[in-house]
């Protein structure tokens, strides 16, 4: 293995945590990687201009939010809405620690929707969806807390579509569990058809798979859980 001279982020974006997934794993195969300088130091500059860009999105959303008025439209007020959702999502994979600004984009968050829920007044199926859509935000912000989901989810994301499944088989339990409730059971079949041609794969190569191989059961195993659930 090369040099490794500079040292891993304490708080990596996106791209190095990718970088760090990939290295000398077996399971992505040809795509498997080797830290070294080059790569690691080129994987934080394209986390670096993400987070750059995020924060300048950051410091105009906020600037946009102490700015409204009290009679300020709804469709202004929920776009302002909608771009903190985005941004929250943005905030829970890129680099550096964002707890604060998480936090602040929460409130905010909160703020628009106690204002949006007293517009709607005694306005039962408004209230009822209003209710309905704060309650999705929160399981899909607790869904965030894996930075794994994040990455996922992420449209920019480095991780590439034929890395899914090597991704979903390095992953630790905790993460894994997470992260499959943002794939449909015809997506995590597919998923474990594939983990199972992979590892017959390298299982023939001699390579240890028993980790990867636990995380199929844990799949077939989530997937079963879902089947049942669906049926009652």
């Amino acid at each position: 293995m090369s040099d490794f001279i500079l040292e891993p982020s304490d708080n990596p974006g996106a791209h190095e945590r990718h970088l760090v997934r990939r290295h000398n794993n077996p399971l992505f195969e040809d795509k498997q990687t080797e830290l070294d300088q080059a790569s690691q130091l080129k994987a934080q500059e394209k986390d670096h201009e993400i987070l750059m860009a995020y924060q300048k999105t950051l410091h105009s959303l906020f600037n946009q939010a102490v700015s409204l008025k009290p009679n300020e439209e709804s469709e202004t007020i929920l776009r302002i809405k909608s771009e903190f959702d985005e941004l929250y999502e943005t905030a829970c994979n890129i680099a550096d620690d964002q707890s604060d600004n998480k936090k602040a984009i929460r409130s905010l968050i909160d703020s628009i929707m106690k204002t949006v829920i007293a517009a709607a007044g005694n306005d039962s199926q408004a209230q009822q969806e209003l209710q309905q859509e704060t309650m999705a935000r929160d399981t899909h912000f607790e869904l965030l807390k894996c930075q794994l989901v994040g990455d996922l989810i992420n449209p920019e994301s480095p991780i590439q579509q034929d890395e899914l499944v090597a991704t979903l088989l390095s992953a630790n339990k905790d993460d894994l569990a997470l992260c499959l409730q943002i794939f449909d059971p015809k997506q995590l079949v597919l998923i474990v058809e594939e983990g199972e041609v992979l590892l017959n794969r390298l299982g023939g190569q001699r390579i240890d798979i028993q980790e990867a191989a636990e995380n199929i059961v844990f799949i077939q195993g989530f997937i079963s859980y879902v089947s049942q659930y669906q049926e009652v």
